[in-house]
C-alpha cells in the first residue's frame, strides 16, 4: 500500500507526462527571516502556481499561511531540517519536523538538507538515515538537498564534490536529489550519470540576469537533469509567474533560451 501511496504522491510533485519538475523552495524564513518575495506567502504561492510550478517547499508552521482555496493546484513539500543565519554554524542543520507531522499537514513529499564536509556532517547523515526510514514506512517521497560545504571544500561547485553529493542521496535512499549546478552541461552530465534517481538543480544566490538563470536550467536539462528547484531567482523576480513559465518551458517543453526569454519579456 505504501508503494502505491508514494507513486500517487510523486505524481503531485513530478509531471507524470514529462517526468520532470519545477520546484520553488520557500523555506527561507527560518534561515533568513521574512525576506523580500516571501512576506505575503499566499501571494507568493499564487504567483508561482499561476506560472505552472509543480511544487513548493515550505516549513510546517507556514503551510496554513500560504494555503489557498482557489487557483491552480500545486504540490506541497514540507522541509524537515533547519538552521539560522544567526548561528555560529549555519551549515549545521537540525531536524525540526517529522514525516508523520508532514502527513498530518497534507504534504505530498518531504525534504531534508545535508551539508557534506561540515563538522556536524555525522549528525546530519544520522538524521538523513532516520528520515529515509520514516519516509519509506509512510510511502512519502523524499527530496534530499545536498551541498558540499565545509573547511575541506575549496570549491562547492566542483563536479567531483557535486557528483559525490548526488550519489550520496541516491545511496541513502532519497527519491529526488537537489544539488548545485556545476557550470556546464558536460560537467553536470557526470553528476547525472552517477545517480540513478532524478537530479534537480538548485538556483543558488540571486543572479544578475534572466538569461543567466535560463542558461543554467537549459544546461542541466541537456545533461539529463530532472528539473530545477529555484527559490530567490523566482520569488524575488519582478514577475515570478513569468519566470516560472519560462523555466517550465525549458524543463517540460525543451524550449530554447531565446523562446523562454520571450515569455518573460
Amino acid at each position: 500500500m505504501t508503494i502505491i501511496g508514494k507513486q500517487i504522491r510523486i505524481e503531485r510533485i513530478i509531471d507524470r507526462n514529462t517526468g520532470k519538475t519545477v520546484i520553488v523552495p520557500m523555506d527561507h524564513g527560518i534561515s533568513l527571516g521574512p525576506i523580500e518575495g516571501l512576506k505575503d506567502m499566499k501571494r507568493a504561492v499564487q504567483m508561482v502556481s499561476d506560472g505552472g510550478a509543480n511544487a513548493i517547499v515550505e516549513h510546517k508552521g507556514i503551510v496554513g499561511t500560504g494555503h489557498r482555496r482557489s487557483g491552480k493546484d500545486i504540490g506541497l513539500i514540507i522541509h524537515l531540517s533547519a538552521s539560522t543565519s544567526l548561528s555560529p554554524n549555519p551549515n549545521a542543520k537540525a531536524l525540526v519536523c517529522s514525516v508523520e507531522e508532514a502527513i498530518k499537514l497534507g504534504a505530498d513529499a518531504v525534504s531534508i538538507h545535508i551539508n557534506l564536509g561540515d563538522g556536524s556532517e555525522k549528525e546530519m547523515l544520522k538524521d538523513f538515515g532516520k528520515i529515509t526510514n520514516e519516509a519509506k514506512t509512510w510511502g512519502m517521497p523524499l527530496l534530499a538537498m545536498i551541498y558540499p560545504r565545509g573547511e575541506k571544500i575549496k570549491n562547492e561547485f566542483d563536479v567531483s564534490y557535486i557528483k559525490h553529493a548526488a550519489r550520496l542521496g541516491n545511496e541513502m535512499g532519497a527519491d529526488i536529489v537537489k544539488v548545485s549546478y556545476t557550470g556546464s552541461a558536460d560537467s553536470f552530465k557526470e553528476v547525472v550519470e552517477g545517480c540513478s534517481i532524478p537530479v534537480v538543480i538548485a538556483g543558488g544566490p540571486k543572479m544578475n540576469s534572466d538569461k543567466e538563470i535560463l542558461e543554467m536550467v537549459k544546461g542541466a536539462m541537456e545533461a539529463g537533469g530532472a528539473g530545477a528547484s529555484i527559490g530567490r531567482n523566482v520569488f524575488q523576480h519582478k514577475n515570478p509567474t513569468k519566470m516560472v513559465k519560462a523555466i517550465s518551458s525549458i524543463v517540460h517543453n525543451n524550449a530554447s533560451i531565446e523562446d523562454a526569454l520571450k515569455i518573460i519579456e
